[in-house]
């Protein structure tokens, strides 16, 4: 069917607890969310078949919109008088979504490489292997062994350069002769991505003890990285062998109208989209329970990273041993007995499903979000260094030297949209709290939007797509994404209590102006879908993302919290001393928490 005769689009994502269900169907006015329905997943047992928990949510969605999308067990397509869909979609990250390993020779190049590829497919990265990882054989053998991934990605050499530490790494592989942890009648898929001339080597290594898929290498030069053969062949992959010995996929698969997806690699298609579509670079960000994704899109340059020990429940205990008590405690605007802040943490680890009962429950809950989304963003910008699809990385020099991570993809002055999504974001009690956290953890320059994802539809937008690019963006500005506003910060530091700089716009017919202190946070309101030109003068030695006492005309978009304009400079300081009154000030200033 071509994509403008599609009226009724249902999307389900199937995720690791709820499988969460929408209805698309265009309107006058162009593609529109209607409806939504939720019910558990059902791919473990009793149950073990996906589809069981599709049908749940599909039948809820028939009863909330009134329309009969089902015949028995049977999805009715096309639509025709006023029932059934044009298509149905899906995404899934059921029984733990695709767990893959990946090695490289170098861990720092193609290591690094294999380990960007995969990601970017949506997988979950269990562990790195590599020739100079200084782990003896034996511990590589036994740590394939242990994992049981759904798939590796074997990498290394360029082409027409050396065999012997590829061809070795193979042979850990078929050591451990690993068993996949889905299904025990197939063998482990292994893509091998590496240089050309070990293909023969390699093919003879892992001969009956895995099935082999050759594609381009990810390195051909040193120069040069080529992650789309690979990310494609993992999809493919994960549809032929991982979703297929899943229990109901098979069904599923046939009831789809495009490939099904694995939930972050969805993500990362809208936010590509949205990026290509808009002509922008963005960060999107989801943090859950037990993981955080960080996305960006700077340029050509697509990359994704999961930090898998820093969530908000099941792994809330990580976020306090890397971060510390101090850097959670800087965030809480009152005295907290550090035994306590532990007591609460370890409480939530064991309660993972509880919520804040109180406003002081919830100011602790936040200050730990702003920690594990900074220490989420900073592993971010430690991966994504290399300019894919661009002919520029680092040299080899560069590569092996780690004082270079300034080399990071990531350059926040030329970033022009923020996007959250996750529980503590997307359900914050007010939006100026979601606002004000991801100021903080992302610390923005210059002039930056933000917003926030209403009720995770992003994986259903991203399968959509591959099918109808339009209709996916049109939904995604309209129903998915609300904008929160628009952040101007000063990069630079400045004297406590010295003018930052001044701002004077225009909204609704009326001449506004202002000074920020350095230190200070200020707000004004800017509605949704209001935009407005604001010139900003700054302070001395104060640089506004243009370059030190240059004035900047920035044209800014409102938003359901406004315009913030942040004189703290970067990186934002907390003093020590006065920090329950400093963090009250500047949570007043937007309004975010109750008097």
């Amino acid at each position: 069917m071509k994509p403008q005769d599609l009226n009724v689009i249902v999307a389900t994502d199937c995720g690791s607890t709820t499988t969460k269900a929408i209805l698309i169907e265009r309107a006058d006015d162009g593609y529109r969310q209607t409806f939504r329905g939720e019910a558990p997943t059902t791919v473990e047992a009793p149950f073990e078949d996906v589809t069981r928990g599709v049908l749940n949510a599909l039948t809820e969605l028939e009863e909330l919109s009134g329309r009969r999308i089902l015949d028995g067990e049977r999805i009715i397509t096309p639509s025709r008088d006023g029932e059934g869909v044009d298509i149905y979609i899906s995404t899934s990250s059921a029984g733990g979504g695709l767990q893959m390993m990946v090695a490289g020779v170098v861990k720092s190049m193609t290591g690094e490489s294999a380990q960007r590829a995969a990601l970017g497919a949506g997988a979950i990265v269990m562990d790195v292997l590599a020739s100079n990882d200084q782990r003896p054989p034996h511990e590589k053998i036994e740590r394939i062994r242990t994992l049981r991934p759904d798939m590796v990605l074997l990498s290394g050499g360029t082409d027409g350069g050396t065999v012997t530490h590829v061809v070795e790494l193979a042979e850990f592989l078929a050591a451990a002769n690993p068993r996949p942890r889905l299904g025990s009648t197939y063998q482990l898929p292994v893509v091998y991505a590496g240089n050309r001339d070990a293909r023969e080597p390699v093919a003879e290594t892992l001969k009956g003890k895995a099935e082999l898929h050759f594609t381009e290498n990810l390195r051909p030069v040193l120069e040069r990285e080529n992650l789309a053969p690979a990310r494609e062949e993992i999809h493919e992959l994960f549809l032929k062998h991982v979703m297929a010995q899943a229990p109901g996929y098979k069904k599923l698969m046939e009831w789809v109208g495009a490939p099904i997806m694995p939930t972050p690699a969805a993500v990362g298609e809208i936010m590509q989209t949205i990026a290509r579509r808009q002509g922008i670079n963005l960060v999107g960000v989801d943090i859950g329970g037990a993981t955080t994704d960080v996305f960006s899109v700077f340029g050509e340059g697509f990359n994704r990273t999961v930090s898998a020990n820093l969530g908000m429940s099941y792994s809330v205990s990580n976020v306090l041993a890397e971060a510390g008590l101090p850097n959670i405690l800087r965030w809480v605007p009152f005295d907290l007995d550090e035994a306590e802040l532990r007591d609460r943490i370890k409480n939530k680890m064991i309660r993972p499903t509880t919520i804040p009962h109180t406003l002081e429950d919830l100011k602790i809950e936040q200050a730990i979000a702003r920690e594990a989304l900074r220490l989420a963003f900073v592993q971010h910008k430690q991966l994504a260094v290399s300019l894919t699809g661009v002919q520029r990385t680092r040299t080899v020099s560069e590569a092996f030297d780690e004082s270079l991570a300034g080399l990071t993809l990531i350059d926040m002055r030329t970033l022009d949209l923020i996007v959250g999504s996750g529980g503590v974001l997307s359900h914050a009690p007010r939006r100026a709290q979601a606002m004000l956290m991801m100021i903080d953890a992302f610390q923005p320059e210059g002039v930056t939007r933000l917003a926030v994802d209403s009720i995770f539809m992003m994986p259903h937008l991203g399968v959509l797509s591959q099918v109808h690019e339009a209709a996916a963006e049109e939904v995604f500005v309209r129903d998915c994404m609300i904008n929160l506003g628009t952040c101007v910060s000063a990069v630079n530091r400045g004297k406590a209590g010295a003018k930052c700089f001044d701002y004077a716009f225009e909204a609704d017919g009326e001449q506004r102006q202002g000074t920020v202190k350095v230190g200070e946070l200020k707000f004004e309101p800017l509605g949704e879908g209001q935009t407005a030109t604001v010139r900003l003068e700054p302070g001395r030695g104060i640089d506004l993302g243009e370059g030190k006492g240059r004035e900047i005309e920035a044209e800014v978009l409102g938003g359901v919290v406004g315009l913030v304009f942040d004189g703290r400079g970067r990186p934002i300081a907390v003093p020590d001393k006065e920090r329950s009154s400093v963090l009250t000030q500047w949570a007043q200033a937007l309004d975010a928490y109750p008097a």
